[in-house]
């Protein structure tokens, strides 16, 4: 027996974050466009602030979600 509590492993494996107000529990180490499909959120058309500053698309893939951190991911609407 390993002796670590049920459920231990799957809570070391997930991050809170906030997203437009709302806290989730996230999977670790994924990646700013990896939330993007966790919260089925279409890529096309958004703007993602973190932390306070806007997060370029071009640093979508390298930037890691950390715990702690706070989105707000902006949805583009067309019309006329």
């Amino acid at each position: 027996m390993s002796g670590k509590a049920p459920g231990r492993d799957a809570a070391a494996r997930t991050v809170q974050v906030t997203v437009n107000s709302e806290s989730h529990a996230v999977p670790a180490d994924i990646t700013v466009r990896a939330l993007l499909g966790h919260l089925s959120i279409r890529e096309d058309r958004v703007a993602i602030e973190r932390n306070l500053e806007i997060l370029p698309r071009d640093r979508w893939d390298a930037t890691r979600v950390s715990p702690g951190d706070r989105y707000e991911i902006v949805h583009f609407v067309g019309g006329g």
